[in-house]
């Protein structure tokens, strides 16, 4: 049986409103589950007095608005006035609060922007899909900031099409991982993107589309002898079965896509 993690039982009378996504906030774990799903996007806007007088007249914690507001006059990190608050709630533990801290860490002298593609990068790795699609239309859907790399909205046209990849949706996987060879001119995302083309494509089509440009060719060669090579060491790890063209199948998709 895990661990109990008790609860505070204070619940403000009036909530307090987190005025970038209009959210109200009627307890310590409320607030602490907002920060911690929401460290991508944390500015300095949540540092502030009147969510310190909130959490010491509605929850009577005095004690943590008198460390946050330490934190507000030594002008403080908005990094330290957050971990400040997760640590006095007592909800999450050691290794809970060793990987916020490193998030907070690499998120320190990130643009806006980029934090969003990092929530996104972790979403994907986590396999929140659906999410970390969101994410990534939502930073296409935004005026282009100039102030990022060149090649910055190409990776994340590679996201969308990795994300795509494993909804298989091979079509739109395809096109984004297009994208995202004509802005970052990395050859290592046509591999990609002709392993999506050629799920939805018919082999006629597949094949008209190699004859569009040499390296297609070369790059098609080399993903036809990864496949032999997982063949192979598949048939020596399960034998002729079904279970091997499984695995093996499963293995080059997930290198892939």
């Amino acid at each position: 049986m895990g661990n109990l993690v008790l609860c505070h039982e204070k619940h403000a009378s009036h909530p307090y409103e987190i005025s970038r996504i209009h959210c109200k906030i009627f307890t310590i774990e409320e607030l602490c589950y907002y920060l911690c799903n929401n460290l991508y996007l944390i500015d300095y806007t949540i540092m502030n007095e009147q969510l310190c007088s909130w959490l010491g007249e509605e929850l009577n914690m005095e004690a943590l608005a008198g460390q946050l507001r330490d934190v507000i006059r030594l002008h403080g990190s908005v990094e330290k006035f957050v971990l400040t608050i997760l640590k006095s709630s007592r909800i999450y533990r050691e290794p809970e609060m060793i990987r916020i801290q490193n998030v907070l860490e690499r998120l320190k002298s990130q643009k806006d922007i980029e934090r969003q593609k990092y929530k996104g990068d972790n979403l994907l790795e986590s396999g929140e899909i659906e999410e970390a699609v969101l994410v990534y239309q939502g930073i296409l859907n935004q005026d282009k900031d100039e102030t990022v790399d060149a090649k910055f909205y190409g990776r994340i046209y590679a996201g969308l099409g990795a994300a795509y990849g494993k909804l298989f949706l091979y079509q739109e996987s395809a096109r984004m991982y297009d994208r995202a060879y004509q802005i970052c001119e990395d050859k290592a995302l046509l591999k990609p993107y002709l392993y999506a083309s050629s799920k939805y494509m018919s082999l006629e089509e597949y094949h008209i589309l190699l004859t569009k440009n040499e390296e297609y060719v070369e790059v098609n060669a080399q993903m036809r002898e990864e496949v032999n090579a997982l063949r192979q060491r598949a048939q020596i790890e399960y034998g002729d079965s079904d279970a091997m063209m499984d695995n093996w199948k499963r293995q080059y998709r997930r290198s892939h896509i």
